[in-house]
């Protein structure tokens, strides 16, 4: 959308990238560094002077930097702290900060709606004089009342509209979606919400007709909520490429900050040149999961938890097994907007199993008892395998025991009872490497499958040590998301480039949690020197069963072959049990 732009020192283009880069720093000379590595990519970003105790004395750097680089873009802001800001000091005080921005070479000034309001006309007059003006308006609360904000701000003269509001459900994203589509073919208008439900509008709002979108310069860097980095917003969710016929696929689940589906089905996406975007959907009950399906809409979901059993009643249908299982980890909605049920899960235990045994007549115990155990049981029962239940709550696995006409089996019998494979679908070793759901001298199999898919578990560790075949995590979550990407797109799954990307993050997520355990010990031994054990915990092991040669030769089958005789581990997540948690961390209560 073109810009009508009060003329400052330096011009605006006729047209602004699709985003924003915020930078914040300690001080200028930090601020102009960061600038100076993102602007060769990313011509268009904003100084968040109002991070720094004196902004006046940053201008001089930033000064410097936009003579160095006539092709960027610069907006200056420095939001004062009764508006979300970090700023202390007065209006005329936000107001001369601003003007000496403009004067060393900022293009565009962010006005706060409430400074804006304060000001004689004269004053506001002669700042956009200098500079174009975005006048915001942010809402830390919620998203409401848009249309009227909106015209609340529009008795003031400006350049660019900004509302920025706070999604507490998946549903206010629509909400700003619709407003954009209001009134953004009638004045330059830009509208995120912040918080971590609001990643859907910081993705899509420029499809809505937001005139731009921001991002942080990194992650860790964040300047509002929720903000996604430029570095994620160009390689994961490919912002330039998102147009109205982009399809939009998701995980949802409470929560999914952590879930690893957004870079595989991207990654996915991307390698078969399908025009399609997967978001994390942070959803705090089911109908407001329902409500951003229908109404963004929403084409393919994965489920994860808590919903997979309760999303069931309110599918038009499902597949017989999926019914039969009682959970549900992917949806598919129809053009005519009806919402069909399917359980990949089974494909994410069956898959890895097929390459290595014949399943029929093969002797199975499934350890728990909830929706990953259930898919497995009724998976393996319907492939003719002699399946075993164990729980710790002896009464569901009688349940499920029954429901799937498998044999219900005490944890007293396990030591005398041989198994051709033993899997794990508990959550059992998760949050804890050093914990295990059974005992040495309980692995009497040929081969153990545990889904936890975080780090190498006590459990798989135990089964290395005596000989055992290992079937890790990794490999259950790339055949049951590729099994999803399948029925999405019916295209063959790209499943090598899908496990390389997996296995790629988990083994850095592993090596950074390692790093910061190793620096919290280092902290606390104080003179401790570090041949005393502060060497980082050992991560995933590449020691994997390689799967014998199957004769399956479809595409999918092929690359999952090729990665297994690598002897590459593999990754799962979306099954009921694995329930990850990202740290709780309480935002800074900063603007955009």
């Amino acid at each position: 959308m073109a810009i009508n732009f009060s003329p400052g020192p330096r011009l605006l283009p006729l047209r602004l990238p699709r985003v924003c880069v915020a930078i914040s720093g300690r001080d200028g000379a930090a601020m102009v560094e960061k600038a100076e590595a993102i602007c060769r990519d990313n011509p268009f970003v904003e100084f968040r002077l109002d991070h720094i105790r004196q902004p006046g004395l940053a201008l001089q750097r930033i000064s410097r930097f936009l003579e160095v680089h006539p092709q960027v873009i610069a907006v200056a802001t420095c939001r004062r702290a009764s508006n979300g800001g970090r700023f202390k000091g007065s209006v005329a005080s936000q107001v001369e900060i601003l003007a000496k921005a403009a004067r060393a070479g900022c293009q565009i000034i962010d006005v706060e709606l409430q400074t804006a309001e304060s000001l004689k006309s004269a004053a506001y007059a002669k700042l956009r004089s200098l500079a174009a003006v975005a006048l915001s308006f942010h809402d830390f609360r919620g998203t409401r009342k848009l249309d009227e904000t909106y015209d609340r701000m529009r008795k003031v003269s400006a350049d660019i509209y900004k509302v920025v509001s706070t999604a507490t459900t998946l549903a206010d994203n629509v909400t700003m979606m619709h407003f954009l589509e209001r009134f953004a073919g009638q004045e330059n208008v830009v509208g995120v919400c912040m918080g971590e439900q609001g990643i859907i509008s910081r993705v899509l709002a420029l499809r809505a007709g937001s005139l731009f979108t921001f991002a942080s310069a990194a992650e860790g860097e964040e300047t509002a909520p929720g903000q996604i980095s430029i570095r994620n917003l160009n390689a994961l969710y490919r912002i330039d490429y998102i147009d109205r016929a982009t399809r939009i696929f998701g995980v949802a689940g409470n929560p999914v900050g952590q879930s690893l589906s957004p870079l595989i089905m991207n990654a996915a996406f991307r390698r078969e040149t399908v025009n399609g975007v997967f978001l994390p959907l942070h959803a705090k009950t089911v109908l407001d999961l329902l409500t951003c399906i229908r109404e963004v809409p929403v084409q393919g979901i994965s489920i994860t938890m808590p919903y997979k059993q309760a999303i069931l009643e309110h599918l038009d249908n499902t597949d017989a097994l999926t019914a039969r299982i009682g959970a549900c980890n992917t949806v598919v909605r129809t053009q005519d907007g009806k919402l069909f049920g399917f359980n990949t899960d089974v494909a994410g235990v069956l898959r890895p199993l097929e390459h290595r045994l014949h399943i029929t007549g093969a002797r199975i115990l499934v350890l728990g008892a909830g929706g990953a155990a259930r898919a497995a049981v009724f998976g393996l029962k319907d492939r003719g395998a002699e399946v075993y239940v164990t729980n710790r709550t002896v009464e569901k696995a009688q349940k499920l025991a029954r429901q799937a006409k498998a044999h219900y089996i005490r944890r007293a019998d396990l030591k005398k009872t041989q198994f051709d494979v033993i899997i794990n679908a508990t959550s059992v070793g998760m949050g804890n490497s050093k914990e295990s759901p059974l005992v040495a001298e309980e692995l009497n199999a040929k081969l153990v499958f545990d889904m936890v898919y975080q780090h190498e578990t006590r459990l798989l560790r135990m089964a290395r040590e005596k000989g055992l075949q290992v079937i890790t995590g990794e490999e259950m979550f790339v055949h049951q998301a590729a099994r999803q990407f399948e029925i999405w797109t019916a295209k063959p799954a790209p499943v090598s480039e899908m496990w390389a990307i997996i296995h790629n993050a988990v083994a850095a997520r592993n090596a950074a949690h390692s790093e910061a355990a190793g620096a919290d010990k280092r902290s606390s031994s104080g003179s401790r020197s570090m041949n005393q054990g502060d060497a980082p915990a050992g991560g995933l092991s590449e020691n994997v069963a390689r799967p014998p040669a199957a004769g399956n030769t479809s595409r999918s089958s092929k690359s999952s072959q090729a990665a297994s005789r690598n002897g590459k581990p593999r990754h799962a997540e979306n099954h009921a049990e694995n329930k990850e948690k990202p740290p709780r961390r309480k935002p800074a209560r900063s603007s955009r």
